[in-house]
């Protein structure tokens, strides 16, 4: 299956090395989170920077810039194009960014052109409702778009195409959808959107990712109706049911990193690698790892940079499956 690969990193253990105290350090820290407040690369930011600065790896407090826009595509077109030179900045980044750089949707931008730092952890994708929906289960939101594609409207946080696209259509397909090209999907610029506009009745379903759930669940809005994992979660997300155990054979997992504009120094570079691979070694970022429902996925610098690319080898390979790409 296209994500295996994928699936086997997230069994990683940890090998983060700890940074040094001493050497370089940012001035002014920054982080680019590409969507609105609210989604992942959000979540990604403003937790990693938080968590940085309490550990004592970072001076001050880092900034975190929204530029939402093209499922990633506004910032990293800014990043190249404005910021190439810039030590001080890191962009969150995910399995979407790897999705449409597969599928050629930033123009005229490829992966070679950013330093890819390290990641963070992964997200399982969920596919959810609103929490008063009649709809209770997966095959039951499935049955309604196989007998009228038309009647269901499912939001996401990425483009047309992208990653949050992705995962409907991989369940779509998996259940027995014949043209998964028609199924609804609603693109929104972040997780957050999507489930404002899900919540407002607009669309039928969200389809993302569990930590951009988590808060909308515990605040009684959202109904999980299956995480696509190869079994089910631990501790407070042990309720949530799989698609593998309602009968449909889909597995979704979002790595969650950064990148690094392609000038970067090198010894800036190393010094972010050192302090991301801290943060994910510390007992403090394992805590907030369980509390949002990440898996395990422990890459630094090169290793990282090499997941990287054969994940978008393999995204090209599903997009091409399903029609999205030639």
């Amino acid at each position: 299956m296209i994500f295996k690969a994928t699936v086997a990193a997230l069994m990683l253990g940890a090998s983060a090395f700890a940074a040094s105290a001493e050497g370089w350090k940012p001035e002014s820290p920054e982080c680019i989170a590409p969507a609105n407040p609210g989604g992942g690369w959000d979540f990604t930011c403003r937790q990693v920077g938080k968590s940085m600065q309490d550990l004592g790896l970072i001076e001050k407090t880092m900034q975190v810039v929204n530029l939402a826009g093209g499922g990633g595509g506004v910032a990293y077109a800014e990043v190249v194009n404005k910021r190439n030179d810039s030590n001080d900045l890191i962009v969150a980044a995910s399995s979407a960014t790897a999705t449409r750089l597969a599928q050629g949707a930033y123009p005229g931008n490829t992966m070679d052109q950013v330093r890819w730092l390290a990641s963070i952890g992964a997200d399982y994708g969920v596919i959810a409702v609103a929490a008063d929906s009649e709809i209770t289960t997966l095959p039951a939101l499935l049955d309604m778009i196989k007998n009228d594609p038309t009647s269901v409207s499912v939001a996401g946080g990425s483009a047309v195409g992208g990653w949050d696209h992705l995962k409907v259509l991989i369940a779509a397909n998996a259940y027995g959808v014949e043209d998964v090209r028609k199924v609804k999907y609603i693109a929104f610029d972040g997780g957050g959107e999507a489930v404002t506009q899900l919540l407002a009745g607009s669309v039928q379903a969200f389809t993302g990712d569990i930590s951009e759930a988590k808060g909308f669940v515990d605040s009684g809005d959202l109904k999980v109706i299956a995480v696509l994992s190869p079994e089910r979660l631990g501790g407070e997300f042990a309720d949530f049911p799989t698609a593998k155990e309602q009968g449909v054979d889909a597995i979704g997992a979002n790595w969650r990193g950064f990148y690094a504009p392609g000038g970067m120094s090198d010894e800036a570079y190393d010094a972010w690698v050192g302090n991301i691979s801290a943060l994910y070694a510390s007992p403090e970022w394992k805590e907030i790892m369980a509390a949002n429902g990440l898996a395990p996925l422990d890459l630094q610098g090169a290793d990282f940079e090499k997941f990287v690319s054969e994940s978008v080898a393999q995204i090209q390979n599903i997009s091409r499956e399903i029609g999205i790409i030639k």
